[in-house]
This record gives structure tokens, C-alpha cells and sequence, in this order.
């Protein structure tokens, strides 16, 4: 069986199963948008609000050939240090 391309972390799985509210947030800013680590601070930040208003923040972003809905910790500052990341849109 091939594996799914789509990965949801737990805590965003979790409020979509309980019907909670999910906050899409892509990630643009974070690999283009921004230089480091104001784009990590910033990541941070919104998801702060997000979290304040009562939803579950879900960064999107293509980490190793996978579609990630809801990135950790690491996983956006490896994405904000990181110089050589390739925009997946056009």
C-alpha cells in the first residue's frame, strides 16, 4: 500500500476528529517571506494568536516530499533557517 503524501500532525488530527476550530496557515513567510529569524518569530507569533482565539494553528508546507498540515517546533525552524527551500507553488 502506498503511503499517504498528506500528514496531519496529532494535535491538528485531533480538533479536526473533536471538531474543533483549525487555522490553515501557510507557510510562505516563514521559507520566503521573511529573513531569520524575524520569519520564526513571526511564525510563532501568529500561531500564539491563533492558539488565544480558541483554534489549533496548522502551518502547511512540503517537508520531505510530504504535505504537512500542522508543522512542530523543529520542523519550522528548520524551514526558517533554511536558504535553500524551493517554493511548491508557481
Amino acid at each position: 500500500m502506498k503511503p499517504s503524501l498528506l500528514h496531519l500532525n496529532d494535535e491538528v488530527a485531533a480538533a479536526l476528529r473533536e471538531g474543533r476550530a483549525v487555522v490553515a496557515l501557510e507557510s510562505t513567510i516563514i521559507t520566503h517571506g521573511m529573513p531569520f529569524p524575524a520569519n520564526l518569530e513571526t511564525a510563532r507569533g501568529v500561531e500564539t494568536v491563533v492558539r488565544e482565539n480558541g483554534a489549533v494553528p496548522a502551518t502547511i508546507a512540503v517537508v520531505a516530499g510530504k504535505i504537512k498540515v500542522g508543522l512542530g517546533d523543529t520542523e519550522l525552524e528548520k524551514l526558517a533557517a533554511a536558504k535553500d527551500v524551493v517554493k511548491a507553488s508557481g
